[in-house]
């Protein structure tokens, strides 16, 4: 009788423990599906706009903001815009306004293709002959790439189907702080956008940035840039992320210059600067 018993109570026990077990290993949920349409938007404050390593905004700070649609099928469309300065973009709101849009395709788990187009706009701006002498040429470029993402590193190559900002055998002689000789247009010049981001510890994440740009039939506008940073998103302070950036160029400081509106004071765009930021998705 006794063992009977002792028999009934361990198997009750058994039993009893692969429910409890059971329970505690509920089959994980499986993932969200990929929502069809995601809009996301972006504010950001900078101490200086950098733009392929050359201040945008004379070293001084800008407000940023964009919007971006896509859809699941890797499809997307997004605007953004900057604040620029009327030293570099003469006669203007003051603006760059940005519309681009591509596509997106996962070849693998971790490597993806992304095509598309990208236009820069600065509504009013005319490149100026002369102190006060507007013309009609417009700094408007637009861009078409290609781009790849493996893991942490991405690269993109960008060619623009436009003169270069601008940039021509009307223009050359007063497109950029001196003279450059006349040689006709500039579509095709190509830009090199190499990056690499890794996790620091503690929240905080580090970014490695190499490029060049390859300005077409005007060599001495060629030149190399390169940015270190890092960051944190501080969700005490509602998400917003912060940032240190450090850049520079081997960019010719003789093209690489812009003057006040006398076309005096001259800074030089492309120098070695820390650029600190903070900024918010939603």
């Amino acid at each position: 009788m006794k063992t009977r018993l002792l028999s009934l109570f361990l198997i009750s026990s058994c039993l009893l423990h692969a429910a409890a077990r059971a329970e505690g290993e509920a089959p994980a949920a499986a993932p969200a599906p990929t929502p069809e349409h995601t809009f996301t938007g972006n504010v950001a404050f900078v101490s200086d706009y950098r733009f392929r390593g050359i201040s945008q905004t004379w070293k001084r700070p800008a407000v940023q903001a964009g919007f971006d649609y896509s859809h699941a099928s890797g499809l997307y469309l997004g605007t953004w815009a900057s604040n620029v300065s009327g030293n570099s973009y003469n006669n203007g709101a003051g603006m760059e306004w940005d519309l681009y849009g591509g596509y997106k395709l996962a070849v693998t788990d971790a490597i993806t293709l992304d095509v598309g187009a990208l236009a820069y706009l600065y509504p009013g701006a005319r490149l100026n002959a002369a102190p006060g002498q507007p013309t009609s040429n417009k700094y408007d470029n637009v861009d078409v790439y290609a781009a790849v993402t493996a893991g942490a590193f991405s690269a993109k190559l960008s060619v623009a189907a436009t003169d270069y900002f601008g940039l021509d055998g009307e223009t050359a002689g007063y497109a950029y702080f001196n003279a450059l000789p006349a040689k006709g247009s500039s579509k095709g010049t190509a830009y090199l956008d190499l990056n690499y981001g890794f996790e620091l510890g503690q929240g905080f994440n580090a970014g490695v940035h190499l490029g060049h740009l390859w300005v077409r039939k005007y060599g001495d506008l060629s030149y190399t840039d390169w940015k270190l940073s890092v960051s944190k998103e501080m969700k005490a302070l509602g998400g917003l992320t912060l940032s240190l950036a450090v850049v520079g160029t081997d960019a010719d400081k003789a093209f690489y210059q812009a003057g006040d509106s006398a076309a005096r004071r001259a800074k030089r765009l492309g120098d070695t600067g820390v650029v600190l930021g903070v900024a918010k998705t939603f």
